[in-house]
């Protein structure tokens, strides 16, 4: 990835964190890395963990970004971070979507 690249995806996962909690969620990690892929944020509220995958795009619809791979990556990433850190509770896997000005938070995404 370029710098510019990264940049701006750095810039997308600090306002999705900020978003996150000005809805309340409590952010337990950032950028959580295995062999398997990387989790941008993982958050809780109400006793449940949320996996969030962050995609900005000025152009394009962002969801176009998180393809069926990505999806099993996550899914991968999501089992090892729970048997690594040994914690048991109930999760799913969301997505925040930046298109411009925009932030929209989808819950539950999956193949």
């Amino acid at each position: 990835m370029g710098k510019i690249s990264r940049e701006i995806g750095n810039r997308a996962e600090e306002k999705a964190a900020k978003y996150l909690q000005d809805l309340c969620y409590e952010i337990i990690e950032r950028n959580f890395h295995s062999r398997f892929g990387e989790i941008d944020i993982i958050a809780q509220k109400d006793g449940v963990l949320h996996f969030v995958e962050v995609k900005a795009s000025l152009v394009k619809n962002p969801l176009e970004n998180i393809t069926l791979q990505k999806m099993q990556k996550l899914q991968k990433t999501i089992r090892f971070f729970l048997y690594s850190k040994r914690i048991e509770l109930p999760y799913q896997m969301d997505a925040i979507v930046l298109h411009g000005d925009k932030i929209e938070l989808i819950e539950n995404i999956s193949i």
